[in-house]
């Protein structure tokens, strides 16, 4: 069954969560947010970011000006306690990864019908810290509500940590693109997971422009720098399950 966050019930927490943000990355790190007059008024919006650090929702509440929900994966062993204690009080759609993950995307899906706005990374992961392509799901999204698109670059979140480890704030940057979309889709099957892909690339290529160019991997303009990713692009749990299995699976 999909999950009910009681989004009302969970609005003090979140108010807390989003004050508390604030003062934890002046303290933490040297943040710098650009492209603030990008931001729209209000939803139906997918904000979409590239995926490198277990920070980047964080990043992405401390610079939002309105309520956010949030799908993403289900089982994050490898992120510190703090990060996974965070996404617990915020409450989010845990995405089984390596299923089709119906719940989470039909949650997702209503959110945006209502007007809501939803945070997703497409590459739906961080094993890498250049841009990969996009898994499928954001642009089945974007096709089935016709939400347009908000592109977010998130750029020096991995070196949070080892920063401070040395006695330094690591300069991290939240670059606002102009919003994008919407899209559509035809035809069925093949056709249509072709042109799926295909936006999904689109997304990627928003995105790309706002992180710099080194990090750009898949989507970059030098042969080389798109060279050195390869093999990044393989998804971890194309042929796993992440977790215990909800929803029905493709």
């Amino acid at each position: 069954m999909a999950q009910n966050l009681h989004p009302f019930r969970r609005r003090p927490i979140r108010f807390i969560l989003k004050q508390l943000s604030i003062p934890a990355f002046s303290l933490l790190t040297r943040l710098e947010i650009h492209g603030e007059e990008n931001l729209p008024p209000g939803g139906p919006l997918l904000v979409v970011f590239n995926h490198f650090s277990f920070i980047d929702p964080v990043a992405i509440v401390r610079a939002a000006p309105w309520p956010l929900e949030f799908v993403g994966g289900a089982v994050t062993p490898h992120a510190p306690v703090w990060t996974r204690i965070i996404p617990f009080l915020w409450g989010y759609h845990k995405l089984y990864r390596g299923t089709g993950a119906t719940d989470a995307l039909r949650a997702a899906e209503n959110i945006l019908k209502r007007g809501g706005i939803l945070g997703i990374a497409p590459e739906a992961g961080n094993w890498a810290t250049v841009l990969r392509p996009a898994r499928p799901g954001t642009a089945f999204l974007a096709t089935r509500t016709g939400a347009p698109l908000l592109p977010v670059g998130l750029d020096g979140f991995t070196d949070v940590f080892p920063s401070l480890f040395r006695g330094r704030r690591a300069k991290v940057t939240v670059n606002i693109g102009k919003p994008f979309g919407p899209f559509t889709v035809s035809g069925s099957g093949r056709e249509r997971r072709a042109q799926l892909d295909e936006i999904g690339h689109e997304i990627m290529r928003h995105i790309a422009p706002l992180i710099p160019p080194e990090k750009r991997g898949h989507y970059s303009d030098d042969p080389a720098i798109r060279e050195a990713a390869r093999g990044t692009e393989i998804y971890p749990w194309a042929d796993k399950i992440e977790g215990q299995v909800v929803g029905e699976i493709h």
